[in-house]
């Protein structure tokens, strides 16, 4: 059974069965001499952190690939996936404070939610409950002024071109600031759980979400939006509840 914490000894046996070498030609490449190498292999020496910096650049290494461990897994098959984000295309979710466009819907399984969301709500009181769910998300405002409230932090003010990354799964909400009507973010939400965006949607309080037909699609991402009639409104009292 192969220990849960490699050694530096263990790398370094594994790195020169990886490049083919015998003890010799490992200190010839690394400049340590070759009994040094043998009790480091061993376990019975370890090298400073000088040694190691000078094995690494004799080698040709950086110090986190001298540490790397060989990966038996399989390379992931590379899936060419690929979905243009059209606005016409996208998943509408709407409420009375806010208009959600779930992007690049006809990807299944997706590590990332990328959606653009239109926020009226003003105060925390109209927002409702923080929110969590799992994963992280990253936001980016696009347009106006949106203010920040999470779980453990002061509220913060993002102007347009700004961000924030946060850990979801703490109570988080967006609104729009003082002075400012309407904010329009660009978040990407990610997550192991394959079924991040049915999460995602029953934090709406919506059972059903419309996706509209680009033949019925009029507006683009930065203009208003009339609420389709398939989305069902929820009261702010109820519809953050998961």
């Amino acid at each position: 059974m192969t220990s849960q914490h490699p050694t530096i000894g263990g790398l370094l046996r594994a790195l020169r069965a990886r490049k083919g070498w015998t003890l010799k030609q490992m200190s010839q490449h690394s400049g340590i001499p070759l009994s040094t190498l043998s009790k480091v292999e061993h376990d019975r020496l370890t090298l400073t952190y000088d040694k190691l910096l000078q094995l690494a650049q004799r080698l040709n290494l950086r110090m986190s690939e001298l540490f790397a461990e060989q990966d038996d897994t399989p390379e992931p098959a590379v899936t060419a996936r690929r979905s243009i984000g059209r606005i016409e295309d996208a998943i509408r979710v709407n409420t009375p404070n806010y208009d959600y466009y779930y992007l690049c819907p006809e990807l299944r399984r997706k590590r990332m939610i990328p959606v653009l969301t239109r926020v009226r709500a003003k105060t925390i009181a109209e927002f409702g409950e923080l929110v969590h769910h799992s994963g992280e998300e990253y936001i980016h405002v696009l347009e106006g002024r949106a203010e920040v409230h999470t779980e453990f932090y002061d509220p913060i003010i993002l102007e347009a071109g700004q961000s924030v990354y946060i850990d979801s799964n703490m109570g988080h909400a967006y609104i729009a600031a003082e002075g400012c009507e309407e904010v329009l973010l660009l978040g990407v939400c990610s997550s192991t759980d394959e079924h991040l965006l049915e999460s995602l949607m029953t934090l709406h309080g919506d059972e059903l979400a419309a996706q509209q037909p680009p033949s019925t699609a009029r507006q683009a991402a930065g203009e208003a939006v009339s609420r389709p009639r398939a989305v069902r409104k929820t009261p702010a009292s109820t519809r953050r509840k998961a």
